[in-house]
């Protein structure tokens, strides 16, 4: 199937937001369909609770792709309409290797807090006599690698590390920032205001922590923490859509992300931590637009569609 954009937007700013609004409380709601609306009865183990959550969060996806393809003014018969949300394959491993070495800096002081606890290990060895174990090598990288390999069978590694990040880029990334560009919002705008729709798909999460902590204030820290941390990653996950044009960039971003959690900015045992941190976010500020250039992901900037916008931001 083929489309492209007609070059007159037909989407006023207000239907932009409407829409997208939409979207969001969709992908919340949906996921309580199957007991509020469907009337199932409560799933009967954890594994089956995650993948009736999966199929609503598939479902929630497919309609939002589904709806920005009507609302947007799209010619038929044109161009890919996958390219219309950034899906391609074309500049692939560009799209992979440089936003991910981008990120990995603002984890640096995590790299290396889990480079001393090997070279610890070593020095237990070497203090017990033994030189440095080909078993603790083994085991450290095994704990570094086992959330990906044991995706199999660990049902909350499928949510992590597939589709929480797929489902969540394709509506709030994929699908929203077309319909805010076409809608006539500037690109810095788009870069941050779509996070805030991604935050309040995250507000659903107050119910739960208030029901198991007992206490409203504790839950609003919690998920009050957890919203600025995804509008910061939001920003930056809708910056990398908008520059490279290619989803497969904050997608592989919002995974390595979601495998090494909140990064490691201090840490008591040494202060090379914090230095490395410092270090890191300062390459990241350095590196942030040459390595998200459009040129490295497009083979060409003329003509570039309202939802690539790379052709006026370079």
């Amino acid at each position: 199937m083929q489309s492209t954009f007609t070059g007159d937007s037909d989407v006023s700013k207000s239907m932009a937001v409407i829409a997208c609004t939409a979207m969001a409380i969709l992908y919340v709601a949906i996921l309580y369909a199957p007991t509020l609306i469907l009337c199932l009865p409560p799933s009967d183990s954890f594994q089956s609770y995650m993948i009736r959550r999966f199929i609503c969060a598939a479902i929630s996806s497919v309609f939002s792709l589904i709806a920005c393809s009507l609302i947007l003014p799209i010619q038929w018969g044109k161009s890919h309409v996958s390219s219309i949300y950034g899906i391609r394959l074309d500049h692939i491993w560009q799209a992979v290797v440089f936003p991910l070495a981008l990120t990995s800096l603002m984890y640096a002081g995590t790299l290396i807090l889990n480079l001393l606890l090997l070279l610890d290990s070593g020095q237990e060895d070497r203090e017990n006599g033994r030189s440095l174990s080909l078993d603790s090598i083994k085991n450290l990288v095994h704990g570094f690698i086992e959330p990906i390999s044991s995706m199999a069978s660990n049902i909350q590694a499928w949510r992590n590390y597939l589709v929480a990040p797929l489902t969540e880029e394709l509506v709030f990334r994929a699908c929203m920032i077309p319909l805010l560009l076409c809608g006539g919002f500037s690109t810095y705008t788009v870069v941050f205001l779509c996070p805030i729709f991604f935050s309040l798909a995250h507000l659903n999460h107050l119910l739960e922590q208030a029901q198991r902590s007992g206490s409203w204030l504790k839950a609003l820290t919690i998920v009050g923490f957890q919203v600025g941390y995804t509008v910061i990653f939001g920003s930056y996950a809708s910056f990398l859509f908008v520059r490279t044009g290619h989803l497969t960039a904050p997608l592989v971003a919002h995974i390595f992300c979601n495998y090494l959690g909140l990064p490691v900015i201090i840490s008591r045992r040494t202060g090379m931590v914090t230095v490395a941190s410092v270090a890191g976010l300062l390459g990241f500020i350095w590196l942030l637009f040459p390595l998200t250039s459009p040129h490295l992901y497009n083979a060409k900037t003329d003509n570039c569609m309202c939802w690539h916008r790379y052709c006026s931001w370079s």
